[in-house]
């Protein structure tokens, strides 16, 4: 079975369109978890209002501790061998479900599946479409994003039993558990890239990716957890790979003179 896992607070806006785009791809042995934080604006009456004529729709409400929070439960909740996560505003290509199922007949467990996923603004404009075919711990902590970061998770699926090698989301990281968890992936998992559109992402304005992203929080973020795997490593293997990382943003020796002391230091400050 391939568990589809949507968590949700307040998004009446996307809900009836998330459910009806898993419904309209509709197969046996995919059920669709919806894990509400204790909405106020509706979203529940949406949920309720399908799950009373869909069965493959199951789904609590109740406050949680934040995204990582609502996606564990929805983990927990998954009766599927395979899970993917839909954010309520984000939807599949036709067709992905299908293909899924079909991909992880042949794969081992445990397995990453990744594909392409079109990126597009508020006004409907596509922005770009990401196609992360160099997926690697190495080319991540370079700083490689464009080409080896998944840019949504509607645009990739895996093994559940991958949580048992790399742990649950964790519930005090509010705004890097998917970066976190590809690095974690990456090393554990069997990672298969198909060049296949996937997932549709929404970069929509007011959204809280958006607004981090404007005031300079993700950058700040991603670039704490990078430092984090990066501490991990040989010192000369660190060395490499952070100068690779800070570079592009860095292009002068005093800032790498600054890199090289902090790697000696063990402070990726």
């Amino acid at each position: 079975m391939l568990s589809v896992i949507t968590p949700v607070f307040n998004g009446v806006r996307f809900m009836e369109s998330c459910i009806l785009n898993v419904i309209e791809q509709l197969r046996p042995g995919v059920e669709h978890v919806v894990v509400d934080g204790g909405s106020t604006d509706g979203t529940v009456d949406v949920i309720r209002r399908y799950a009373a004529n869909h069965s493959h729709i199951r789904w609590i409400s109740e406050r949680d501790r934040g995204q990582s929070d609502a996606m564990n439960k929805g983990l927990g909740m998954a009766a599927g061998s395979v899970v993917s996560f839909l954010n309520v505003d984000d939807f599949y290509e036709p067709g992905t479900l299908s293909a899924a199922i079909a991909l992880f007949e042949r794969l081992p467990d445990p397995s990453l599946l990744v594909g392409n996923c079109n990126v597009w603004d508020d006004d409907g404009k596509l922005l770009f479409v990401s196609r992360p075919f160099r997926m690697s711990y190495e080319n991540l902590l370079s700083g490689r994003f464009m080409e080896a970061f998944p840019m949504n998770p509607a645009a990739y699926f895996y093994h559940a039993s991958l949580h048992r090698k790399i742990g649950l989301y964790d519930l005090d990281e509010h705004y890097a558990m998917d970066v976190e968890f590809i690095l974690k992936a990456v090393q554990a998992a069997n990672v298969v890239y198909l060049d296949r559109t996937f997932g549709n992402y929404r970069y929509l304005r007011g959204t809280k990716t958006y607004e981090q992203d404007q005031n300079g929080e993700t950058q700040r973020v991603v670039r704490q957890v990078v430092y984090r795997h990066l501490k991990q490593l040989p010192l000369l293997r660190r060395l490499k790979l952070m100068l690779r990382y800070e570079w592009p943003r860095n292009r002068c020796l005093r800032r790498v003179k600054v890199v090289a002391a902090r790697l000696l230091t063990g402070n990726g400050g």
